[in-house]
């Protein structure tokens, strides 16, 4: 309702009136309603002030960023090395981290060594990060899921 207007029952054509007289809009708030409510607003500013809502909601929420690692089942140690690096890059900027291993050809029978090779990353980051879901085989990749620990 506007500001100075009783709130009550009007014909469409007075409620259309009364808006024009205040330079506002009339806006229908319930439709479902007997009879249905209308209100006289600045239905620009009312916009305006949804969009704002809106973004205000979108900045508050938490961005989860995921970074992949991709591994071996052969992978050497100076290789190990360097992305167990990156891996503790990602974790210290929040991020949380999908490593796997894929097996090409025939090498999907060396599916324990893939396992152990994720083992490994897990044991390695343990301090600073927590495994998501274990180990598991999915087509030619072994995924695991790891996430930064919670800081007290």
């Amino acid at each position: 309702m506007g500001e100075g207007i009783v709130s009550a029952v009007y014909l469409v054509a007075e409620a259309i009136k009364m808006a024009e007289d205040m330079e506002m809009d009339l806006v229908e708030i319930s439709p479902s309603a007997t009879p249905p409510v209308c209100k006289i607003i600045d239905y620009k500013k009312f916009l305006y002030d949804q969009k704002k809502k809106q973004k205000e909601i979108k900045a508050k929420t938490v961005k989860t960023v995921i970074k992949e690692l991709r591994f071996g089942p052969n992978t050497d140690d100076h290789d190990f090395a360097f992305k167990l690096k990156h891996a503790i890059n990602f974790i210290e900027e929040n991020a949380k981290i999908k490593a796997y291993v894929f097996f090409k050809g025939r090498s999907i029978m060396f599916s324990e060594q893939g396992r152990e090779v994720l083992a490994r990353l897990a044991k390695e980051l343990d301090e600073i990060a927590v495994v998501e879901s274990m180990p598991k085989l999915e087509g030619k990749r072994m995924i695991m899921m790891l996430a930064p620990k919670k800081k007290k």
